[in-house]
């Protein structure tokens, strides 16, 4: 039943309470002199607040979920307000320290947030994803009860790519559960939407096998339609150009009546049924499109009553029921002052209430019991937890040479040979490269996820293969399009799987290192929504010789110290790479809280997300290591591979697979040069995020504080010279002469690569031995090298 009197009223309320925040944010809350505008979306949050309300009031359940159109946040929190569930002060805060965040958050606000939005177009696709990770969990017989995924998007989000990006995905994973409302206002940030383009969207839509509801007419235009000359007004509100249906919005009832006679004519039943309206109700009819009619609404949600993914398109105004309804330049523009009491006026709310949920409520005890039955609500807060998963004994290979990328698809497999809790939850991704990143034995050991079985085609017509290639509901591996951003968005919805469905996933995700970047604000998204993964970014460098500079990254060891909530190595050899992976299984699983660990300063015990950047350079492998320490380094993101004695002239500072070469230098350079070190570098960002921790414990009062970095690097004498290098951008490590205040020569490569072997490519960048050597006689003086080239 649709309680539609509660409704209107709770419309009302979020209105005027998502409006009233912006204005008490930019207008009334003191700022400091020189602050810049505060901002705030009142137009989009106007023209969403039906859709919400209906949504949230009517329509949803507690195991739905749902990504808010980011510009309606407001709205949002206004609901959560209403229903207790967010301080005053925190909504008085918008947009400030401690505050409402400007977008829903899943991880800085407090209220019931589901999914994080704020880059347009990554918000509408998410829903896509957690619906596929709840399939894989029906699949497995872990799922609860099945809830929608819903997307609150606005129109100028679909010029966003990745929408058919995901759309596609969707389609080859036979989507379903899934909910997109598209509010169709017609505006955009800088201008109104193209003419026609519902035309195109419906098309795309139905050709992915979606329903397609259309939301154009409320039920007030429906029932002027069936009057005597109302299929002329009809054919009129079809025709008309989107810039003048906002421009006669913004004008009102009288540019209304005067435009339709001017183009009408006098038509009898149609002039009839203009006279019988006043102005400000023939302004209502005209505004009264179906992305603002609860009735509508609510009909049309209860009508989609099957698991087949829908779309409605609601028409709507951008501003509606206020003085901005319809203007252009409404996107970021806010109600002034005597705006806002024209508005208040309209809405009925007294001065002094302004913040009072339930101010000009009619039947508040009658709006309090229906709000105690909503079901969206009556469960409490939706976030779950799992139990952590115990891991496995760590794989350690004995392989004298082999690359990092080879070690990784080798310890897969032994962890999926060897099964076990943490085995049986391992999801692995990849955008189409699953074999070439050598996830194929852990497929043919544990299959690919489909919703429905479907068999080997190849293994059925007996051609040999190397790969398994069948797929069921049992399957552990989700092959994706050739699509990175949809890797990341798949990685973030598995690895949200614990709290959204109270089931743990460990999702394991390989893609071409260069294409990193091409994800990024995915990734990006993911790591901001607190979604734990395992990133494998391989091959990487101008190592990967042949394939040129297209396939060879250079700053993705750049992107992986800068990105939060993402630790990154970059190990060398297997034995480091077992105890990543090892320790990256536990890491991904915490979610704890306080002091930073004093050993590295760093917040581990709040866990995260792990991206390795690997090769498929094969490495002569050091046997077996003895110090003790040795793991704790690798881990904490760096050892001493050769120690410096105490009178060292030169260290040479290596990341990644060009450990090789900073091998053979140190050989060559030691014999002429006193006390030569070599640092093993595996995580420049887990090595430079300790040393700025220890900094600021030290400014806040923690005199001893000291960082991994500074108790290796600070027992090196002033003269010392630091020769850092890596296959990738030189400011990874050249960071590392600021430690102590030495002197540093950063090798690297600064340019796009090309064709050509690994030795040609090393000396052309100068990261080979014969350029460390080179660096170190050049600024380490002294009799000249003997083994220089």
């Amino acid at each position: 039943m649709i309680d539609l009197a509660h409704l209107e009223t709770l419309h009302r309320r979020l209105l005027w309470l998502s409006c009233w925040t912006i204005h008490n944010a930019n207008h009334l809350r003191d700022k400091g002199e020189g602050e810049v505008k505060v901002g705030g979306h009142q137009a989009s949050s106007a023209s969403m607040a039906a859709i919400i309300t209906s949504l949230y009031f009517h329509a949803l359940r507690p195991e739905d979920r749902v990504a808010v159109k980011p510009h309606a946040g407001p709205v949002f929190h206004a609901a959560q307000y209403l229903m207790g569930n967010l301080p005053l002060e925190k909504l008085k805060n918008f947009r400030g320290y401690g505050g409402v965040q400007s977008y829903p958050s899943r991880t800085k606000d407090v209220d019931d947030v589901d999914f994080s939005t704020g880059s347009v177009g990554l918000g509408a696709a998410f829903p896509i994803f957690a619906s596929m990770t709840q399939d894989y969990l029906r699949g497995h017989d872990w799922a609860g009860t099945e809830g929608r995924m819903v997307a609150l998007i606005g129109d100028a989000e679909l010029d966003e790519g990745n929408i058919y990006e995901a759309l596609q995905e969707g389609w080859k994973h036979d989507l379903r559960n899934v909910w997109w409302v598209i509010d169709y206002n017609r505006q955009s940030l800088d201008g109104v939407v193209r003419e026609g383009l519902w035309h195109r969207i419906e098309a795309i839509f139905s050709a992915f096998g979606w329903r397609v509801v259309r939301l154009k007419y409320g039920a007030l235009q429906r029932a002027a339609f069936a009057e005597p000359g109302g299929e002329a007004l009809r054919d009129w509100i079809d025709a008309c150009p989107n810039a003048l249906y906002s421009a006669l919005t913004f004008q009102g009832g009288a540019a209304w009546r005067k435009r339709l006679m001017d183009d009408l004519g006098d038509q009898g039943a149609m002039t009839a049924l203009l006279n019988r309206r006043s102005d400000a109700e023939l302004a209502g009819l005209m505004e009264n499109l179906g992305g603002h009619c609860l009735p509508s609404l609510c009909e049309a949600f209860d009508a989609t009553d099957n698991d087949q993914p829908t779309v409605f398109l609601a028409y709507t105004i951008k501003g509606w029921g206020t003085p901005l309804a319809g203007h252009k330049d409404n996107h970021a523009g806010l109600m002034t002052p005597a705006q806002m009491e024209i508005f208040r006026g309209a809405m009925g709310v007294p001065e002094g209430a302004e913040w009072q949920p339930f101010a000009a409520v009619p039947d508040e005890n009658g709006l309090r019991a229906f709000l105690s039955s909503v079901p969206f609500f009556a469960k409490g807060r939706r976030r779950f937890e799992a139990p952590a998963l115990p891991r496995p004994e760590r794989v350690k290979l004995s392989d004298r040479m082999l690359s990092t990328q080879a070690g990784f698809g080798k310890i897969l497999d032994e962890i999926a040979k060897a099964g076990g809790p943490l085995a049986d939850r391992i999801v692995t991704m990849a955008p189409d490269v699953t074999v070439s990143t050598n996830l194929g034995p852990w497929v043919n050991r544990r299959g690919l996820f489909a919703r429905a079985a479907r068999a080997d085609t190849f293994r059925d017509e007996r051609i040999p293969s190397a790969q398994k290639w069948a797929f069921s509901p049992k399957g552990q591996h989700v092959e994706l399009g050739i699509a990175e951003m949809n890797l990341m968005l798949m990685l973030g919805a598995a690895g949200l799987s614990h709290s959204l469905f109270g089931e743990r996933l460990i999702p394991v995700g390989t893609v071409y290192d260069p294409f990193v970047a091409r994800g990024l604000d995915a990734l990006n998204y993911a790591c901001y929504q607190d979604a734990r993964f395992l990133l494998v970014g391989t091959p990487s460098g101008v190592t990967l010789a042949p394939e040129g500079g297209a396939h060879q990254s250079i700053g993705t060891p750049l992107i992986g110290m800068a990105q939060d909530g993402l630790a990154s190595f970059e190990p060398a050899f297997l034995d480091e790479l077992s105890i990543i992976m090892d320790w990256s299984f536990d890491y991904l699983q915490r979610d704890g809280e306080g002091d930073p660990d004093e050993r590295t300063w760093l917040r581990d015990e709040t866990g995260g997300s792990v991206y390795l950047r690997l090769s498929t350079r094969p490495m002569e492998q050091p046997s077996h290591r003895s110090d003790p320490g040795f793991a704790e380094g690798v881990i904490d993101g760096a050892y001493w591979l050769r120690e410096p004695g105490s009178n060292a002239e030169v260290v040479i500072a290596y990341q990644g697979t060009v450990a090789t070469e900073a091998i053979a230098a140190a050989g060559r350079i030691g014999g002429d040069r006193r006390d030569i070190g070599v640092l093993a570098v595996t995580s420049a960002d887990r090595l430079n995020a300790g040393w700025t921790a220890a900094r600021r414990a030290r400014a806040r009062g923690h005199a001893t504080a000291m960082s991994l970095a500074e108790r290796l690097l600070g027992r090196l004498p002033p003269h010392c010279t630091l020769i850092t290098v890596i296959d990738g951008h030189p400011a990874t490590l050249s960071w590392l002469g600021a430690v102590g205040g030495h002197r540093t020569v950063p090798l690297g490569v600064e340019h796009f690569g090309q064709t050509g072997t690994i030795s040609d490519l090393y000396r052309h960048f100068g990261i080979d031995a014969d350029a460390i050597v080179a660096a170190a006689s050049r600024i380490a003086p002294g009799r000249p090298i003997r083994l220089s080239a």
